[in-house]
């Protein structure tokens, strides 16, 4: 906070932040009568869209104070953006100005008499910001264009005249303003540290030397001083002869331990070169490090040591002895082939690493503090430390995970660590050469090719690369006939990286199919500004610049964004991922874009008025990735926190997602422990999951457009054991180490412990676990992959031609889905017994009697046999090992059947495994793991959610388990929860109100379960969230609500629509012989009858008898539209807002009020909407055939909202 004072003397208390969009009216209420002569005509939205920073200076009462918007291109159109600096300097030479330090004013409004201060704390926060801007400049009209001096603008003594070159004409119609960075937040002076500094020094300590004790450990500050020498170094920067800030330096550097715990290949293994290195290792998988890391890896650098490297005073050149200029290039970690060395060193446990024979290279900073005001210029300790240590090129910086990421580490390389690392600490490397503020982007000429070729020679992907960088030289196209643009980023003179775009053609489908508008208003961008990039290559030593690159790649290709796509690994064509595009470092900077929920069209029944191709088309997924001018600077907030999931649940992968897209935050360390790998990786694999209820939360495109793989780390196995108090869990005898620990596993089937002959009743024993090894040819579904190795293992044992039975047994839905599976195998339906185990505490598997005897009829016509209620009561194995036949006991007799395959569904519980590794931590377990409504277990580092979780008892619900709701939703919270620890805008702005606490969260989305049952009957129940229960006991004779049911179950039409007696639809039932789209009736969930085109009126006058076409009519398209709830949300404000406490009541909103925002929703949405064709204010929808049109009422409408942020729940 700062002090600002007015022209007449008043003053203000005021902050800076950057600019949103909600500031628009009030930046456009502080136009004065000049700001148009000064700055031309400003459309305010539109600048924002292209601003790369734009502040807000706000008072106490949160009022507008004054607004800047800097671009990295001068205003008044003076010249091309990407030819400003060589214009720059042909009119006002000797100037210091890049492209890398310099930013333009486009606009400047402050409220009237706060211009002279406002204006300097503008730019004090925009230095502070940005450590590596050094000059702001404005162009202004010239004085006799202007009429006034531009000293009469009232900025006080912020900007200062440029004197033009004596025969430059530029200065007949503008005057240039600069305003150097020294004059306002300067760098820092750096010394040798003395003991005179102490006092200073512990105005600083003190207040943080608690996070210090964390970070660096037990240090006494004048030791520290005292104990200079030629290891140890202890250095300060101070302002006006005090200290504010001080490092202590070791050369001492335990390198052996680092090659261990990270993978220092990009650094030579921060030793330097030496003849006898061996370097080529093969990479074993890293728990910790994630995809965009990786790349860093593969793009190993050959350190400029200082044997050939000398540091010229400043900063800006480094120079070999004889003159010629070197900057570090790529090494290959592996071949393309993946084949390592021959002559490797091996560990104790047999890993191979690389040998580095050469003396060490480094210097560590052991402790590090600096004052708050001027935490921004940490980086100026460098240049000092280099010159400390002359024969180290490298500097590295342990940090614990949990410390937050400071300044200082946002300019160093983050070290991939490896796998298992007992080193609980990140790893930061800073090399020498990363001083150099010569970093320059051009576009790629000829010349540049022979650099580029040994830039990328050992990359994986360099053929690609290399094709792509001479099309651009040659033909300035691509294959296809589109644009191509290459660029080349230099430092003195040497290229250290490239980058190829093209112009994004498919600008329609992105707007259409991912969450776009969540960062950019679209209208205000042209088709040629939006680019898509193909390869990103830059030197880790210059990684701190990467976003400058991006920057300079959107201003020298007029571009406005630039789009990445990550294609699924399975794809096999030319879009597929590793073939088309390069993976790319700068992945770190940019945005992940969630996708957006699509309408299913009923393409037929539309015809022309079908939506057109680009926004319908069918074509590959892929996750979508996104830079922009205003995000190019916005720094993100890594999280270092080491976070395990364990279990690839719905839970847990809802959890993972809401991470991932949770905008301002990058977790570095998300690890999932699954059983079978990431789901989604093989649809021929997925195509199985047939053979289980389906829960509808995520399919295999959704998990194409997350691409997990590109956020998250993968352990393959199972949990064995949990050491809370070293924080690590065990899995196939390895540690994974965690901070935050998240347990998502759900319950399972097991296999089923025979009872013994005589058993024919259900007793407290039943069921129990087999404790025994499993039979090969017994079968527990619990995933797409078991389903896939089930159906794989039958076909190897040629059991789908065969005469012999397979058994199947359970007593839920998924015993159906498996038999349905088993006849679409090929299998006879004779061969097939379904034998029913006693009903448990589980949902009867359909809750209607209808579809029960339809199924049923199914089987029978099947040929499928089925043996009523029956207990497991003995089984015999052959010589392989092998179940042979299984008895079951009846009420009245015992039934013995020969088998070549059992499948169990009869037994859902926590896993033996988890459930042991959970009790011998001690976490509380009561039948399942005790959890608060925050999701904590008694371990405040670890969480647990879904099935395998019961809320405590303390609540007086037992009844009631994470189960009864939707797990995507599920999720989401519990994403949630863990968020407001590591982002502050979370953090809620009250108490929550006395006893909130001891009351159970209510979670609203719908339950779904759809499938295909016996008889190739397409089913799905939509339910709301609770204990579900028979229909007949469902329904309350007081309240019963109203059902609507068209056709029949046994002819494959049945749709069953239920309505609360409040005429919201809260159930929804459909067994179809037709497929039909599940995501379209998933939104009819939770609205009103009035919406569904009157559809209690309809049912009454026997215009309805066929629902499935009825809601495939145009009119319900938009209800199926996932931005249809900010419509409702929009409505439901309007009319609430008619009256206010303390105001006089309102007119109530008419009908054409109430309209218009729904004309505007079709105009806006009109790409996807284009069956609706409203011509005036009045006329809503166009009547369409069998239907009034879209109706909208004044009663509320519940569901689940979407949140106008990226961090919205997912649909």
């Amino acid at each position: 906070m700062a002090t600002v004072t007015s022209s007449s003397g008043n003053t203000e208390v005021v902050t800076v932040r950057r600019t949103e969009s909600r500031d628009v009216p009030a930046i456009i209420s502080l136009f004065s009568s000049v700001t148009e002569d000064v700055f031309g005509r400003m459309d305010v939205t539109y600048l924002l869209e292209l601003s790369n920073l734009a502040l807000t200076l706000c008072n106490e009462k949160n009022e507008v104070m004054a607004h800047t918007a800097f671009l990295d291109y001068p205003n008044w159109n003076i010249t091309d953006q990407a030819e400003w600096e060589p214009f720059l300097h042909e009119n006002y030479p000797n100037n210091k100005c890049t492209p890398l330090n310099t930013l333009f004013v486009h606009l400047f409004v402050a409220k009237e008499g706060y211009a002279a201060g406002c204006s300097q704390e503008i730019v004090r926060k925009a230095f502070i910001l940005l450590p590596d801007l050094q000059f702001i400049l404005l162009f202004i009209p010239a004085e006799k264009r202007l009429g006034f001096s531009h000293s009469e603008l009232d900025l006080g003594d912020v900007f200062e005249r440029i004197v033009p070159a004596p025969l430059s004409h530029v200065e007949r119609r503008f005057t240039l303003l600069a305003c150097p960075r020294h004059r306002w937040h300067p760098q820092l002076y750096v010394r040798q540290a003395r003991l005179e500094d102490y006092d200073d020094l512990m105005l600083i300590w003190t207040p943080q030397s608690e996070t210090l004790k964390e970070t660096y450990g037990e240090y006494l500050l004048v030791d520290l001083i005292e104990r200079e020498g030629e290891e140890n170094q202890a250095a300060v920067c101070e302002v006006g002869g005090t200290a504010v800030g001080f490092m202590s330096l070791c050369s001492d550097v335990n390198i052996s331990l680092l090659q261990e715990c990270f993978d220092l290949g990009p650094f030579h293994g921060l030793c330097k070169p030496h003849p006898e290195d061996i370097l080529e290792v093969p990479r074993k998988p890293s728990v910790q490090g994630d995809e965009d890391e990786s790349n860093q890896t593969s793009q190993q650098p050959e350190p400029v040591s200082s044997q050939n490297l000398e540091h010229v005073p400043g900063a800006d050149a480094a120079v070999q002895k004889d003159g010629a200029v070197t900057v570090s290039q790529t090494e290959p970690l592996v071949d393309s082939q993946g084949s390592a060395a021959p002559l490797l060193e091996t560990g104790e446990e047999g890993d191979l690493h690389p040998v580095n024979g050469g003396a060490s290279n480094v210097f560590s900073i052991r402790l590090f503090c600096i004052d708050e005001q001027y935490k921004s210029r940490s980086l100026d300790f460098l240049q000092y430390a280099f010159n400390v240590f002359p024969d180290r090129d490298l500097c590295v910086i342990l940090v614990p995970h949990h410390v937050p990421e400071f300044p200082l580490i946002r300019s160093f390389v983050r070290a991939v660590p490896s796998c298992p690392s007992r080193l609980g600490r990140e790893l930061y490397v800073f090399h020498r050469a990363g001083l150099l503020t010569s970093f320059n982007v051009r576009k790629a000429a000829t010349s540049d090719l022979e650099g580029v070729k040994r830039l990328i020679e050992n990359l994986s992907l360099n053929e690609n690369m290399w094709n792509d960088s001479k099309l651009f030289t040659e033909t300035r196209t691509d294959p296809d006939g589109m644009p191509l643009q290459a660029f080349v980023a230099e430092v003195l003179d040497q290229v250290v990286g490239v980058a190829v775009t093209r112009d994004e053609m498919d600008t329609e489908y992105i707007r259409s199919h991912y969450n776009i508008e969540d960062f950019i208003n679209f209208n205000d961008h042209q088709q040629e500004e939006h680019g898509h990039l193909f390869h990103f290559v830059l030197n880790p030593v210059f990684h701190h610049y990467a976003k400058y690159f991006l920057k300079e790649i959107l201003r020298l290709g007029h571009k406005s964004s630039l789009y990445y796509p990550i294609y699924p690994e399975y794809v096999e064509s030319k879009f597929q991922h590793p073939c088309a595009h390069s993976l790319t470092s700068a992945l770190h900077y940019m945005a992940p874009v969630r996708p957006r929920r699509q309408i299913v069209y009923p393409l037929q029944e539309l015809g022309v008025s079908a939506p057109s191709e680009q926004v319908s088309k069918d074509q590959l997924k892929y996750s979508l990735n996104l830079i922009n001018r205003k995000l190019v600077l916005e720094p993100k907030v890594c999280i270092n926190s080491r976070i395990v999931v364990v279990g690839a649940s719905d839970v847990g992968i809802s959890f993972l997602e809401t991470l991932i897209f949770w905008p301002r935050l990058k977790f570095n360390n998300l690890t999932l422990i699954s059983i079978h790998d990431l789901p989604g990786k093989d649809p021929l694999i997925s195509k199985y999951r047939r053979f289980l209820i389906n829960s509808h939360c995520f399919n295999d495109e959704d998990y194409a457009q997350m691409s997990l793989c590109a956020w998250v780390n993968v352990v393959v196995g199972k949990m064995t054991s949990i050491n809370r108090s070293a924080k690590y869990v065990v899995v196939s005898k390895e540690k994974v180490p965690y901070d935050y620990l998240v347990l998502c596993t759900g319950q399972s089937y097991q296999a089923l412990a025979p009872m013994g002959e005589y058993i024919s009743e259900v007793t407290s024993q039943w069921p129990q676990r087999y404790t025994e090894k499993v039979p090969s040819n017994l079968f527990t579904l619990n995933d797409a992959q078991d389903c896939f190795e089930a159906a794989l293992w039958l076909e190897e044992h040629r059991l789908i031609k065969s005469t012999e039975n397979i058994i199947v047994y359970g007593n839920t839905i998924d015993t159906y889905t498996t038999v349905e599976g088993l006849l679409s195998l090929g299998i006879e339906g004779s061969r097939i017994h379904l034998v029913w185990a006693p009903p448990g505490s589980a949902s009867p598997c359909l809750l209607e009697a209808t579809l029960e005897q339809a199924v049923c009829e199914a089987l029978e016509g099947a040929r499928v046999v089925v043996h009523p209620n029956s207990i497991l009561a003995q089984w015999g194995h052959g010589d392989n090992g092998l179940l042979t036949w299984a008895a079951f006991t009846t009420a009245s007799t015992l039934l013995h059947l020969q088998c070549s395959a059992f499948f169990s569904f009869a037994y859902r519980t926590l896993d033996y495994d988890i459930f042991k590794a959970v009790t011998d931590a001690c976490l509380v377990f009561d039948g399942r793991v005790v959890i608060d409504t925050e999701f904590h277990t008694n371990d405040a580092s670890i969480r647990a959610a879904g099935p395998l979780t019961k809320f405590s008892r303390r609540y007086y619900r037992d009844e009631l388990t994470h189960s009864n709701f939707n797990s995507k939703e599920i999720g989401f919270e519990l994403a949630v929860s863990m968020l407001s620890l590591f982002d502050s805008k979370l953090q809620p702005s009250s108490e929550p109100p006395e006893g909130s606490d001891r009351l159970i969260p209510v979670y609203r989305r719908c339950k779904v379960q759809g499938g295909v049952l016996p008889g190739g009957y397409n089913y799905l129940h939509i339910s709301k969230p609770g204990i579900p229960v028979p229909l007949d006991v469902e329904i309350d004779p007081y309240d019963r609500g109203t059902e609507i049911v068209t056709g029949e179950a046994s002819q494959g039409n049945y749709f069953r629509i239920h309505f609360s007696r409040y005429n919201m639809v809260d159930s929804i039932t459909c067994f179809s012989k037709e497929p039909f789209p599940v995501s379209n009736y998933i939104c009819l969930y939770g609205q009103h009858e009035r919406l569904l085109n009157d559809l209690y009126y309809r049912w009454g006058a026997g215009q309805l008898t066929d629902l499935y076409s009825y809601f495939r009519e145009p009119w319900s398209l938009a209800i199926y539209h996932d931005r249809f709830i900010d419509l409702q949300k929009e409505l439901h404000q309007m009319l609430m807002s008619e009256e206010v406490p303390g105001q006089l009541p309102r007119l109530k909103p008419g009908r054409p009020s109430l309209r218009e925002p729904v004309l505007r929703y079709l105009r806006h949405h009109r790409a996807q909407l284009p069956m609706y064709a409203p011509t005036d204010p009045y006329r809503l929808l166009p009547p369409a055939a069998g239907s009034q049109g879209l109706k909208l009422d004044k009663d509320g409408h519940s569901g689940s909202s979407r949140s106008p942020t990226p961090a919205q729940e997912p649909s």
